[in-house]
């Protein structure tokens, strides 16, 4: 495992300064645009410009690293983002924005799929949740940090510079790799069709978990201060759910690595489940028992994305891990457009404690639909242990009998 991280270093350090980049950008985006004058309608369909750009983003960039290689393109895609970051800064006209806003979801995602494949690629099966955890666990020390710059005394246009430099920054570690990049002999492209036939428990993850953890950072402070917890507490109760996704990573993720991935996103999603069902039945306001509640579940939450990423590598050819990222990539950032959209109709026609129903649900579907395909699994090959004598065997009952790749 040792070995494993350590190859992986460079790619880590790139994903802690580029996290940093995209954490304190988000919330500068919608900081200044408030300052500016914007509405907060504007301020969302700048949010949705993004994720339009991240969804483009998973079918473009993939051609363009096939074409001039994993360290070329990220150069290319982080010198890019460095040019959107200071457009926005010298240009504060919305329509500039919102175009610099589309360019950066497609930019990102596609460092998103470089590294996520990159990885892959490195990790050896026994410790490829592991590898990820502690990627997921950069992923969020790394936007919870980055919101300390906003302390930098200064108008927007410092702040902007702070996010242009943690870009340009986060090209260094992977240019300067001595580590050989991943070949791909094919075209990467999304499959989405072909590999929910083939790993449909990884795919269904991906999108729930883009469901859940698109609420959770959209809504939860507003869950919260409903609750009548002030903005302090607000904060911090936000915060015990990001502490709680990488304090719990790693054990989770070495427990995915243990057994079979299929039972260890049931067993978290049906952990997730009655977290969130305590959570509905018992509101707690901003008390401890709150904390620790949010704590638990943002832990669960936050590890599906990397087990069920994980999973699909399981079963896929080193040709096919970029393909792979960009389709869990699509599918996830799907799951977090249309989770916000659906859990705040709830709350809005319900009450903001409808948010853990929502969290509940998802989580418990979840938790049944991994449990029955690891049960089906088990069913599949214990039929296959047993020896069936063939008397006369042909062709075309051989090509019949041809094995099921479906996982």
């Amino acid at each position: 495992m040792l070995s494993t991280v350590r190859c992986a270093i460079p790619l880590l350090l790139s994903t802690i300064f580029l996290l940093m980049g995209v954490g304190l950008l988000h919330t500068l985006v919608a900081l200044r645009g408030e300052a500016l004058g914007f509405s907060v309608a504007m301020i969302g369909t700048l949010s949705a410009a993004y994720y339009a750009g991240f969804l483009i983003g998973t079918y473009t960039v993939p051609r363009m690293v096939h074409r001039i290689g994993q360290i070329r393109a990220f150069a290319f895609c982080t010198t890019l983002l460095v040019v959107s970051v200071l457009v926005q800064a010298i240009g504060p006209i919305y329509g500039l924005w919102l175009a610099m806003r589309v360019l950066q979801g497609l930019l990102l995602v596609g460092l998103y799929v470089i590294i996520e494949s990159w990885l892959n690629a490195a990790a050896e099966p026994r410790h490829r949740s592991t590898l990820f955890s502690i990627y997921m666990m950069l992923n969020l020390g790394a936007g919870a940090l980055a919101q300390q710059f906003l302390r930098l005394p200064g108008e927007g246009f410092v702040l902007f510079s702070v996010v242009a430099i943690l870009f340009a920054t986060a090209s260094l570690p992977v240019i300067d790799m001595r580590q050989q990049q991943p070949r791909l002999h094919a075209m990467p492209k999304v499959q989405l069709a072909r590999f929910f036939r083939l790993v449909p428990t990884a795919i269904v993850s991906a999108c729930v978990a883009g469901l859940l953890l698109g609420a959770l950072w959209g809504l939860l402070p507003v869950y919260a201060a409903a609750q009548g917890m002030d903005a302090g507490a607000v904060g911090t109760y936000v915060s015990a759910a990001v502490i709680g996704g990488m304090a719990l990573q790693l054990p989770l993720g070495r427990l995915a690595d243990r057994i079979d991935r299929r039972l260890a996103l049931a067993a978290i999603s049906a952990a997730a489940a009655m977290i969130a069902l305590a959570q509905l039945l018992l509101p707690v306001g901003g008390s401890t028992a709150a904390l620790v509640l949010i704590f638990a579940f943002g832990g669960m939450g936050f590890a599906l994305y990397p087990i069920a990423m994980a999973h699909l590598v399981d079963y896929l050819d080193r040709d096919e891990l970029m393909s792979a990222s960009s389709t869990v990539l699509l599918v996830n950032g799907v799951g977090s457009a249309l989770g916000p959209l659906i859990a705040g109709n709830l709350m809005n026609r319900g009450e903001p404690r409808l948010l853990f129903a929502w969290f509940f649900a998802l989580s418990a579907l979840l938790a049944a639909y991994a449990l029955y395909r690891f049960m089906r699994r088990r069913r599949d090959v214990s039929a296959q242990d047993h020896f069936v004598p063939l008397v006369n065997i042909t062709a075309e009952s051989l090509d019949r009998r041809a094995p099921d790749r479906e996982r």
